[in-house]
């Protein structure tokens, strides 16, 4: 197999109308990080950045087929997983990877939007402890994905998030990357990333704005770039961070909807005037 300068990347979550989180949020996080992205969409969403007002599963099979065309053809260096939404896709999809163990595996557990919709019905947590988590190399759940992925309380300080790291490493992935930027009464946002033995923080300045649909899934989707790139995971998620506050610092120069709104993924590639080039 030829090798190539520009690595491949594979996301499969759902579709987000507005733009601002899922496929759309990673596809803009890898072209922006320099990556190629190919997707796989497990569901069409019809939302905004106030709601998110419908839910249609792929079917199965689809599913199964765009995984399989995907990955029998192109070179893929690593794969994000998002938006699974029920028991029978979180099958589909643990069975079509199975198939590809070797490629590293960033799993963001979205469960709840950015509005407070339900996107991963309670009896489809346990299948997809058993069935996707076990397979990733990284896990990034935020305080109530982590909270109900364990069964436990919401940690409400750092310390609380420090004791929820080993039930979490329980569920089986290699990495995990607890994102902390739901607690309250800090000026900083800190995030932990543990390999079961040490843990390293990061913490970035929390900014003013209600922007910030899609950072979860910009995250995850930074960080699935950056490994592809053969950085470290401490690199990866770092560079990623930096990656994020920038799209979310740039935020406001977007115009999209009057609630919460997407993060401007393409903030240094951009001139915030907009300009248009002549072809």
């Amino acid at each position: 197999m030829k090798s190539f300068a520009i690595p491949n990347v594979l996301t499969i979550a759902g579709s987000d109308s507005g733009g601002g989180a899922g496929i759309q949020a990673d596809l803009k996080a890898f072209s922006a990080l320099g990556v190629y992205g190919a997707s796989v969409i497990t569901a069409v969403t019809a939302q905004n950045t106030h709601t998110v007002s419908a839910i249609h599963p792929i079917p199965n099979e689809v599913i199964a087929a765009q995984i399989d065309a995907v990955l029998t053809d192109i070179a893929i260096h690593a794969i994000k997983v998002g938006m699974l939404g029920s028991v029978d896709i979180i099958e589909t999809v643990a069975q079509a990877l199975s198939r590809y163990p070797t490629i590293p595996l960033v799993v963001d557990p979205v469960m709840i939007s950015k509005s407070g919709s339900a996107l991963l019905p309670m009896n489809a947590v346990a299948a997809l402890k058993q069935q996707i988590l076990p397979r990733a190399y990284l896990i990034t759940p935020n305080l109530p994905e982590a909270a109900a992925l364990v069964g436990l309380d919401e940690p409400t300080t750092i310390d609380g998030m420090y004791a929820l790291l080993p039930k979490l490493h329980e569920l089986g992935a290699k990495h995990v990357l607890l994102k902390g930027g739901h607690l309250e009464g800090d000026n900083d946002a800190v995030d932990l990333l543990s390999d079961g033995k040490h843990v390293q923080a990061y913490r970035a300045k929390r900014i003013n704005t209600q922007n910030t649909h899609g950072t979860g899934c910009t995250l995850s989707s930074a960080i699935t770039a950056l490994l592809a790139k053969h950085l470290s995971l401490d690199a990866a998620v770092s560079q990623a961070k930096v990656y994020l506050s920038e799209s979310i610092a740039a935020a406001d120069q977007l115009d999209v909807g009057s609630g919460h709104g997407p993060l401007h993924h393409f903030a240094t590639l951009w001139n915030s005037t907009s300009d248009v080039r002549e072809y």
